[in-house]
């Protein structure tokens, strides 16, 4: 009973963790990262923006590479020094949506600005 019962908690928290981690349906790559790391923090690694990828960009399969190529060797590391630009403000912006589906360019959230 303990092996079920075990069995299906474990099971609840993957979905969980699925369900938390997934990335919203246009939510471009730079916002992905800005939700997750404020969430979940950086281990280093490049975590994130393969969770993204496999689920909103599966044919993007050297971007990690070209992230590193510009300076994100991890995630926290890509919001640095690949996608900077933020506008200044009191806390997050809701993503704008990927330019395009299965693009890594962020959105443009100086146009949501204006609107705000």
């Amino acid at each position: 009973m303990t092996d079920s019962i075990a069995d299906t908690v474990e099971a609840e928290l993957v979905a969980l963790s699925d369900v938390l981690t997934e990335p919203a349906e246009r939510e471009c790559l730079r916002c992905f990262l800005l939700r997750m790391l404020n969430e979940f923090g950086c281990d280093g690694t490049h975590r994130w923006s393969i969770r993204w990828r496999d689920l909103r960009a599966p044919k993007a399969s050297r971007l990690t590479r070209r992230l590193s190529e510009l300076g994100g060797c991890c995630d926290c590391e890509v919001l640095l020094n690949v996608f900077p630009y933020y506008p200044e403000g009191n806390g997050m912006l809701p993503c704008a949506g990927q330019p395009q589906p299965g693009s890594a360019a962020p959105c443009d959230l100086r146009a949501l600005r204006r609107t705000a």
